[in-house]
């Protein structure tokens, strides 16, 4: 297993749709196993493909209180109910907004070997669950709050990405925050 490097939002394929998984197996587990340990190493709750830099409908998540689990090719087929929560993302470092989200979803999705998985996730686990679909979509969670806050986090990244690239030879986070 190896930790990844984290792509810093914008780079690509952050801000791109990215495209279905059809080839499952070892290699796609190995990957997912390579993810787990980059999003603990970044003390992560979930990480997805194009944080990575891949361009694949593929993530994995770990709530503290829950199993870990890895989805590919996710659907959020139903939503229910809305509450506030703060959220930041390991591809914007130090950045942290109040984002609205679906209190209940319902989940279908595939592991790792082409399961089918189908589920209903409350809670934080809805929010973790959410938050890295929409990054399948070329979403951020910036994208999810009024457009004052967006502005206003989004120069402040702007700081924090030109400290974090000066330290970096790579333009990715290879360390944690």
């Amino acid at each position: 297993m190896s930790v990844l490097n984290v792509v810093l939002y914008p780079d690509d394929p952050l801000t791109k749709t990215a495209a279905p998984v059809d080839s499952f197996g070892p290699n796609l587990a190995e990957l997912a196993s390579n993810m787990f340990e980059t999003m603990y190493a970044f003390d992560g709750v979930g990480l997805a493909a194009p944080q990575v830099g891949l361009e694949m409908r593929l993530f994995v998540l770990h709530e503290p209180e829950g199993e870990k689990m890895c989805l590919v090719n996710p659907e959020i087929v139903e939503r229910d109910g809305e509450e506030f929560g703060q959220e930041g993302c390991l591809s914007l470092p130090d950045i942290y907004v109040q984002v609205p989200r679906a209190k209940r979803i319902g989940v279908r999705a595939q592991d790792v070997y082409g399961e089918a998985l189908e589920f209903e996730a409350n809670d934080f686990l809805a929010r973790i669950i959410q938050h890295e679909s929409d990054h399948l979509d070329g979403v951020i969670f910036l994208d999810r709050v009024d457009v004052l806050t967006q502005n206003a986090m989004l120069q402040e990244w702007k700081g924090i990405r030109e400290r974090l690239l000066a330290t970096s030879t790579t333009g990715s986070r290879p360390r944690a925050f």
